[in-house]
């Protein structure tokens, strides 16, 4: 058997600068899924790059922490990702930058 497989950009060229929470993403076909996070640019004190927590929903209108953390790309170019299971149908990441800006890209990878 093989795998469904499905790659969503949920956020592009989006400046983080404070908290943020990306877009919802409906999901609930897939077992399993991984959050990417890529630094575009990054204007950052050294050590000062926040952290990140994922979130679930039944609804997509009511988050609840799901219990995974990460911690944001340190420089411009790199990725910080997450692997999550047994979320349920909706899920999204939110964080702050603790003083950073970043450029980003977020991608949720998901595999039934």
């Amino acid at each position: 058997m093989i795998n469904t497989s499905y790659n969503a950009i949920v956020e592009r060229n989006i400046v983080w600068n404070g908290a943020f929470a990306t877009e919802p993403y409906e999901c609930g076909w897939a077992k399993e899924a991984i959050f990417f996070v890529r630094a575009l640019s990054i204007a950052a004190p050294a050590g000062t790059v926040g952290t990140v927590k994922v979130q679930i929903s039944p609804d997509g209108i009511r988050w609840i922490d799901e219990g995974s953390s990460f911690v944001l790309p340190q420089a411009e170019g790199d990725t910080s990702f997450c692997r999550v299971i047994h979320f349920g149908n909706w899920l999204r990441i939110i964080g702050d930058t603790a003083g950073a800006e970043l450029k980003v890209l977020v991608t949720l990878s998901l595999k039934s």
